[in-house]
Formats: C-alpha cells, sequence, structure tokens
C-alpha cells in the first residue's frame, strides 16, 4: 500500500506543471463555470470548464499541452459505502465489472474490438466512496468513446448467463486478495471497527453476500437503476482537446440521460465507547502483522483536521520518523512499516501497518506505537520540520503529475466528494494553516483510546503477551501532566459544541452523621449555589447570564453530582467561574443562612405541604431503612437542619469532597487546555482513602406494615414496596427490569397496572412500578441519572385516588395483580412484547448528551458495560422461563410496607385493621366479568396486624 499524499499537493502540481494551458475557456451555456485564476491565489490554478448539464451530470474539461491524448474519467459516487441493505454487500465492486459488458447496441464484443483497434485503455476500480472508469486514447477517438460509454451507462446489457458467470469471477477476485495479509488485515480491522457505518466492510463486500450474488440478478438491476444516473456521475475530461467541442459532444450523447431520484440512507456511527482488540489466524503465513487504526475525520476540505492527520502520519510513522528509525533500522524489530489514511466521505479509519517477525515483540512494538501517539499529544513539532514536510509532500507529488492521464485520475479522486475540484484549493488553504499547535491539538482529538481498533495476524491461534495494553491518554497525561492524580476520568469528548461536565462524588446523605442529617445536601447547596471565596453567588451567575451557563446539584444517598452545560467557546470562562466554587468555596455565613432556609422550606412547603406523592414515597423509604444510612430524607431531617453550623458543612466538605470519590465526567468539545487545566485544578483536591461508602444490607422486614400519614388532602396516596437484593449490577436485574416495565411502566398506559386500574376502572391518573429510586416521578417520565445505590427496593406507586375507600380497592387491585404475577409468571406474548418495547425504548433514556453522560458514569459506579449495550444484550438472551424464575426469585407479598398519604388516618386505619368491604361504585355500565373481579377484590385480604399499622401526623414526618 502506498500512503496517499496530501491532496494539497494535487492542487500545486496542477497550479506549476509547465504543460498546462493558461488560456480560458468559454461556454455559452449558464450552467457552465469558467475558472482561471492567479497561482498566486490559487494552488490549483488551472483554467477549466465545468459544467453541471440539466439531468444533474457534472461534466469537467481541462485542455493540456500534452499532444494528442486524452483521458476521460468517469468517477461514479458509489461505492461500498452505498451498500446498505444486509446481504447485498460488494455490488459497487460487482457493477465495475458489469459496466464491461456493454450495451444492445455495442455488445461486449463489438465495443471492445472497437477500443482495441482505436488503441484504448480502457479500465476501471471500486473504492469506499466510489467507482472510477478510466480511459485514455488519441483525441481523434473522442467522440467515439463518449458515445461508447454514453450507451453503456444509459442501456447497459446482460444476460443471466452473464451475470452468473461474473459473479463467479468475482468470487475468485476476493479469494486472491484473501490472500494477501494487507487486505485481510484491512478487511478484519473495519469488520471490528464499525458498528453500524457501511465502513464495515470492504469494497470486495462480505464473503457471504458475494457466495449469494449469481441469484440476485433481479437487485443487480435495481443497484444498477438506483446510482447509474446522472446526478451520481462526473465526467472529467483533460488533454489535447478544444473544451467547447468537447463539451458539444458530451451534450449530444450523455444530454437525453434522465436523471433518477434515489438516495442511499447512510446509517451513522455511533461513537466507539471503548479500545478494541482482534486477532486475525493466518494459517501458513511467516511472522506477524500488526495494525494499529484509529477512527478518523469526514470530508471536510475548510477544516484542517483531515490534512494534519496526514500530517501526523508521515512526521511519526513515515521511513523519515524516528519511530521507523527506531523499530527497523537501529532495534530491528519490525521488517516493514507504513501508513495508510484513506479519505473517505464519512469517518474513516487511519492505519499504522508493522510487519513484526517475533512474537514476543508485538506488544512492544504496539506499545511504541502507543508512545508515539501520546508523543503527538503532548509535544509540539519543529516549526522548521513542519514547513519541510509541506514542501516535500508538494513537490513530490508535483514529479508524479507528468501527464493529462496522472491529471485526470486525480481530479477523479476528488470529484466525486462534491463534484468540484475548487476542493482542492480548499484543501491546500487548510493545509497550508497548520501550525504545531493544531498537529498537537488535532492529535489529542482523534488519539484517544476510544478511537482505536487493533489487529494482530500471524498463524498462531492467539497471541501471548497482548492483554495489557498501554492507554495512549495516559501516557498523554504523563508527559503532559506531572501533577498526580487520584480520581477517575470518563472523557467523551466529542465534536458536539455544547460540553457537558459531571464532576460526580460516590457520597451523599448517606454519609451524614447522626445528629447531623441534611449536612450532605446543604454542603452541596454551598458549593453550587453558595458562591466562591473571590466571587458572590450573584456575581457568578450574572457572569454565567450572558454565555448561558450552567452549574448545579443533584444529591442521593451515595452519590453527589456537580453538573453544568456550556458552549464550546465559553468554556474558559465558564470554568473559571465553577471551579471556583468547588475548590474554593465562599461559605459565607449569608449564603448558609439562605441555603439551609430553603431546604427547610423544601421539605415543608415543598414535600409535607403540597406533594403528596414524593412525601408517600418518600416515608416508604424512611420505614424500610429505619436504623441504616438510607433512613433519613436526602434533604434531611428538620430538627437535625436548623441545628448545622456552618462548621458542619466545612468538616463534610474536608471530609467526603475527595479525590478518591470524584470521578469526573465530560463529553462535548471542551477545549484540551480547558480540560487540562481542570484535571490539574482538581488534583488539588484532598487525596482521601475512601472511594465509596460502605452501605450494609437493608434491614430485614417481617410481615406486612403499614404506616398512615394524616394531613390536610382531599385524596388518598399509596405507595408500597419491600427491599430487593437485586441492583442493577446483578445478573437477573435486567429480567426483574422487564417486569417492572410490564407490571408498571413510568407514565406508561401500556403497563399492566396502568390498564387494571386506571384505564378500566377510572380510578386515578396512574399506576407504576419499579425496582430503582425515581424521586420527582410526577415531574417527568424518565428517570434521571446518577442516582446509583447498593441497596434498592421493588415499589408500587398509587396515584392519588378519591377517596380512603377508593384507595383500599385500588391497593386490593395492585396486591391481587401481584399474587397473581407471582404465582402464574408472564406469558409468552407479554413478554415479548415488553422485551420488543424495552429494546426500542432504551435508547430514549440516553437521548441527550448530558443523560448519555450521566448513564455513562453510573455503569462506572455499577461496574457494567454501557446502558444500552448493557440492557440490550441481556434482553436478546433472556427467555419466558428466565423472566419467571426471576419473579418468583425477587417478589412476594409476605414482608411488605404500606403507606397511605390521607385526610382521615383513623378511617384509614380502621378499614385496613378490619379488612372493611371497600366496594367500587361506577358512573356507568361495566362488563359483567370486571363487576365479577371487583366483588372478589373488595374484600381481597392486605392482611395487615393491627398491631403493624401506624398513623402519624404530617407533623411528626422527617422531623
Amino acid at each position: 500500500m502506498k500512503f496517499k499524499l496530501l491532496a494539497t499537493s494535487l492542487a500545486v502540481t496542477l497550479a506549476l506543471s509547465g504543460c498546462m494551458s493558461n488560456n480560458a475557456q468559454t461556454s455559452n451555456t449558464a450552467n457552465a463555470t469558467v475558472a482561471s485564476a492567479s497561482v498566486e491565489n490559487k494552488v490549483f490554478a488551472q483554467d477549466y470548464v465545468l459544467e453541471e448539464l440539466e439531468n444533474g451530470l457534472r461534466v469537467m474539461v481541462v485542455k493540456t499541452d500534452y499532444p494528442d491524448v486524452v483521458s476521460l474519467q468517469i468517477p461514479v459516487s458509489v461505492g461500498s459505502r452505498n451498500e446498505i441493505e444486509a446481504g447485498k454487500t460488494g455490488f459497487a465492486h460487482f457493477f465495475e465489472h458489469m459496466m464491461f459488458k456493454g450495451s444492445e447496441k455495442f455488445p461486449q464484443d463489438v465495443y471492445a474490438d472497437i477500443l482495441k483497434n482505436s488503441g484504448v485503455d480502457n479500465r476501471a476500480y471500486t473504492t469506499n466512496d466510489y467507482t472510477n472508469y478510466h480511459l485514455n486514447f488519441s483525441k481523434e477517438h473522442l467522440d467515439k468513446v463518449l458515445e461508447i460509454k454514453a450507451d453503456i451507462f444509459q442501456n447497459l446489457k446482460y444476460s443471466e448467463e452473464q451475470f452468473r458467470t461474473e459473479a463467479l469471477t468475482v468470487k475468485g477476485e476476493y479469494l486472491k486478495n484473501n490472500a494477501s495479509p494487507i487486505r485481510k488485515l484491512l478487511a478484519a480491522v473495519r469488520k471490528e471497527a464499525f458498528e453500524k457505518h457501511t465502513y464495515k466492510h470492504t469494497t470486495m463486500g462480505f464473503f457471504e453476500d458475494i457466495e449469494a450474488m449469481p441469484d440476485q440478478m433481479a437487485y443487480g438491476q435495481t443497484f444498477f437503476e438506483r446510482f447509474y444516473k446522472p446526478e451520481y456521475v462526473s465526467l472529467v475530461i483533460v488533454g489535447d482537446v478544444d473544451p467547447q467541442e468537447t463539451m458539444n459532444m458530451v451534450k449530444k450523447h450523455w444530454g437525453n440521460w434522465k436523471k433518477g431520484d434515489y438516495q442511499a440512507d447512510i446509517p451513522v456511527e455511533p461513537k466507539q465507547q471503548a479500545p478494541k482488540y482482534v486477532h486475525e489466524q493466518f494459517e501458513g503465513m511467516p511472522g506477524h502483522w500488526l495494525l494499529v487504526s484509529y477512527k478518523g475525520t469526514a470530508w471536510q476540505p475548510t477544516k484542517k483536521d483531515r490534512a494534519a492527520l496526514d500530517l501526523i502520519s508521515q512526521l511519526y510513522f513515515s521511513s523519515n520518523s524516528e519511530l521507523y528509525q527506531e523499530l527497523v533500522v537501529d532495534k530491528q524489530l519490525a521488517s516493514q512499516m507504513f501508513t495508510y489514511n484513506a479519505e473517505t466521505k464519512d469517518p474513516g479509519l487511519l492505519h499504522v501497518f508493522v510487519k513484526v517477525e517475533k512474537e514476543e515483540d508485538l506488544a512492544a512494538v504496539r506499545d511504541a506505537i502507543a508512545k508515539t501517539y501520546a508523543k503527538a499529544r503532548t509535544e509540539l513539532v519543529d516549526a522548521d520540520k513542519l514547513a519541510a514536510l509541506k514542501s516535500n509532500l508538494k513537490y513530490s507529488f508535483i514529479n508524479g503529475l507528468d501527464s493529462s492521464q496522472a491529471i485526470a485520475s486525480t481530479l477523479a479522486s476528488y470529484m466525486h466528494f462534491e463534484r468540484d475540484p475548487e476542493v482542492i484549493n480548499q484543501l491546500y488553504a487548510s493545509a497550508d494553516a497548520i501550525t504545531a499547535e493544531d498537529i498537537r491539538d488535532i492529535a489529542n482529538k482523534y488519539f484517544v483510546d476510544n478511537g482505536r481498533t487493533t489487529v494482530t495476524m500471524s498463524a498462531l491461534e492467539t497471541v501471548s503477551g497482548f492483554d495489557k495494553e498501554v492507554s495512549v491518554s495516559a501516557l498523554a497525561k504523563q508527559a503532559n501532566q506531572p501533577v498526580e492524580r487520584h480520581f477517575k476520568v470518563l472523557d467523551k469528548t466529542n465534536s458536539s459544541p455544547l460540553v457537558d461536565v459531571n464532576l460526580l462524588f460516590y457520597t451523599g446523605a448517606a454519609a451524614d452523621p447522626v445528629g447531623k442529617k441534611g449536612v450532605a445536601a446543604l454542603t452541596a447547596a454551598m458549593i453550587a449555589r453558595g458562591g466562591s471565596q473571590t466571587k458572590s453567588y450573584k456575581e457568578i451567575q450574572k457572569a454565567l447570564y450572558p454565555i448561558a451557563g450552567s452549574f448545579g446539584y443533584q444529591l442521593d444517598k451515595e452519590m453527589i453530582s456537580l453538573r453544568g452545560r456550556v458552549h464550546k467557546d465559553n468554556a474558559e470562562q465558564w470554568y473559571a467561574l465553577v471551579s471556583d466554587q468547588l475548590l474554593n468555596p465562599g461559605f459565607r455565613e449569608d449564603d448558609f443562612k439562605r441555603l439551609k432556609k430553603e431546604l427547610i422550606d423544601g421539605i415543608k412547603a415543598g414535600l409535607k405541604s403540597s406533594n403528596d406523592e414524593e412525601l408517600g414515597k418518600e416515608v416508604l423509604y424512611h420505614k424500610l431503612y429505619e436504623g441504616h444510612p438510607y433512613e433519613s430524607y436526602n434533604l434531611g431531617d428538620l430538627s437535625d437542619l436548623e441545628a448545622l453550623t456552618l462548621d458542619d458543612v466545612k468538616a463534610f466538605y474536608a471530609a467526603q469532597f475527595t479525590q478518591a470519590k470524584l470521578n469526573v465526567g465530560i463529553t462535548g468539545d471542551l477545549d484540551n487546555d480547558v480540560k487540562t487545566q481542570m484535571l490539574n485544578d482538581l488534583a488539588s483536591l484532598p487525596k482521601g482513602d475512601e472511594a465509596r461508602l460502605s452501605i450494609p444490607d437493608a434491614p430485614k422486614l417481617a410481615g406486612r406494615h403499614a404506616t398512615i400519614v394524616e394531613k390536610n388532602a382531599k385524596s388518598t396516596a399509596v405507595s408500597f414496596g419491600f427491599p430487593i437484593d437485586t441492583i442493577r449490577s446483578s445478573k437477573d436485574w435486567t429480567a426483574l427490569w422487564l417486569v417492572r416495565s410490564y407490571f408498571g411502566e413510568h407514565r406508561s398506559s401500556n403497563s399492566f397496572l396502568y390498564q387494571r386500574i386506571r384505564q378500566v376502572r377510572g380510578m386515578n391518573y396512574g399506576d407504576y412500578a419499579y425496582i430503582e429510586y425515581f424521586p420527582r416521578g410526577m415531574f417527568q417520565t424518565k428517570p434521571d441519572s446518577n442516582l446509583g445505590r447498593s441497596e434498592q427496593i421493588f415499589q408500587v406507586w398509587l396515584r392519588p385516588l378519591r377517596s380512603n375507600n377508593d384507595a383500599h380497592f385500588a391497593t386490593r387491585v395492585a396486591l391481587f395483580e401481584l399474587d397473581k404475577l407471582i404465582k402464574d409468571g408472564m406469558t409468552e406474548a407479554d413478554f415479548n412484547a415488553t422485551r420488543n418495547f424495552l429494546s426500542n425504548f432504551v435508547p430514549q433514556l440516553v437521548a441527550s448528551q448530558d443523560r448519555q453522560l450521566g448513564y455513562a458514569l453510573d455503569s462506572e459506579f455499577y461496574n457494567t458495560e454501557s446502558f444500552v449495550e448493557y440492557v440490550r444484550k441481556q434482553l436478546a438472551s433472556l427467555t419466558v422461563e428466565d423472566v419467571n424464575r426471576v419473579i418468583r426469585e425477587n417478589l412476594q407479598t409476605d414482608d411488605v410496607h404500606y403507606v397511605f398519604i390521607t385526610g382521615d388516618g383513623k378511617d384509614m386505619q380502621k378499614r385496613l385493621a378490619k379488612e372493611t368491604v371497600s366496594p367500587l361504585k361506577y358512573n356507568s355500565d361495566k362488563p359483567a366479568a370486571l363487576i365479577n373481579e371487583d366483588k372478589q377484590i373488595e374484600s381481597y385480604k392486605l392482611n395487615i396486624p393491627a398491631k403493624n399499622i401506624e398513623v402519624l401526623d404530617i407533623d411528626k414526618v422527617f422531623k
């Protein structure tokens, strides 16, 4: 493989080549572009005529002074990238073959004879993004060549026998290519590196698809009709021609070709979440190959990234690089080393190939490559060396452009992108502006561990000593940041202009000391909403306002999340403000009093007075965890809050906001200098010893209990549940999560409880079930991230009922249905429907950038794969038998705690203790089956012993 030099070199070549004509050509057509520019202003300064015909065909004519010879290039914007249908890979390449079969007017033997007698060199090739047909001949044959190719492109004809025979030829070509270790490596790395994008397969396609090609004649016709249309095609004609006469010939033969309307929907490749590695066995192959590939950039000629990546390849991995001298010349660990960076419309791969003779040297060579990429991320390349490289690439390229054919083929390789040769000038302008700082910044952007895929290949089944891969990011940090850090970083930086930062500390309300319940909440509030030592909170808010920057907090039992968002353009200003809040809190007495008052008011006026639904759920948690670190409400107990001092807050901050507990999450296009500064600054936090809180098992719940909270309420809210051992990292969590969804998916009308209580009976607004803590449920439809807990409960939430009688009946319905679920399990149909729903629904939980970051941090907490992949993988392997086993092992109704929020506590107590019948009345006729079921349910036993029923006045709750 030969490294393709910078596209900008082409531009210089065209500008400086002495055989070019300097006379602008003219065209009478309104759609024609006549280009004439000075060498000083444009690197591609050759005069040309570019015209788009009414049918969408683009035609470019360049007159040169090379006598007699003409090169016709026909790039078609279809390659393996466009093969989006499963089982249909390889057709772009296959049709490169079929386009030589001829037409009715010019059958293969007829046109081949004409071209042979005319001395026409007729060839083609296929790439990721385009297929190019190229012909070279004397200028006297131009009209006939255009006529023949136009007829074949418009009226391709072949028999089934020709189709099937050519399919066998393609299979033979695949087998031939498969004998090449380089091609095998490229096929292996693409298959491993890409999940959804069609770059997953090479231009040859997958072998199983090639084997099926003989029977795909109907699809072959479809493929041809889709892509062999004028809007996909360009004609590049370079040589000893008259541009206007040539344009007239093109219009005569190609002008009546009908335009199509098909556009392939190319799948977008998701951001790679982790480095990948695969070993490819090649029996009988001597030595070992190593391929290290990184995700690169899409075709963006006005940006610096593409040119910079090619420069990095040359600077660090070419035969003139220090690494080449070390590995190949000095230490002789490798016998070959080269790079290959294909230019692709969508983000592709950047490759470094190394041939190693000894197995034990593979890991050493791999690590040397990693250290070199880390060097690119941290050092500034010598400016003179960079300038010399640019010059060398330009003039090396110029030396290769010594014919009309060379010029035409180079133009064809760029015309397929935007069908405009001016991209060459754009590329050169971008490349010429690249500085040493750009090289370093772009290296940091692309050469990250999560963008890497590594392939080894040898005759061995596996490679030993290859399991401890060096992290490029870690090496770069060591080189660039001597600061010792003791926190974790989840770096998901990307091209998004929105930057999200999540500083997640593994501490929270469960760390509140006895008698100081609420100090975690007050400390978090003081950091996020209390100002810094240099600025008051009011000053910070005023500074954040024009840049629309945010910074807030979320508190739970084991997590405090300090999170913010800002546009990348304002990231430095934003960070300067919020970092001071965390690292140098103001801890002012007036802020302390204000925020403590807000927390107390939040409990009194917000939760206890006006939010019966959340109150019931929080009382349930309080009762299930009495004597446990989870016992208190997250915001604290009122009496403790009243007694807290500013010194208590300072002590909690010093003890809990440590590096050991910190997990930094970053996403968006955060400037590398700002990121580096932030990580260095965070290393100034106390080191700490405890990485996360030690949480004991939940107290054992024995029997059925009820807590009735009496307050001024017009309706009755119900919650009940019990502790469970299954948390997100448990093997049965996804199965239990599926059961929860079926039984009571939050705010979903499809869930079973919703149908039985609200939909059929019209009793309330909704009825839901949970296996993870879900606060603020009345305000949102999807759960928040960063509520990770070591202990969870199974909970049913019945939204407020019209009366105690209805609440009693609805609770009986829920228990009745839960008992049936435990006894009978789920049906196959319900299981499949729920699994299908969740498989399709789960991406919605991480639909925004900040949610993706939050869930990724949660996956770190639970030590699981990324949430969507984790859930989908487990869902795919579940059976209804698995789920019903999980139901039996996790759900029960013998040990349950009920909470009722009501205006008449004594009445509710009496109903529960005496198992009072709770008949339900309707305002319309109902089916007999429902009425009969109601008769059974209205006296269904909750079996709560009178001694286990407690009535609490609202004033005593969270006191």
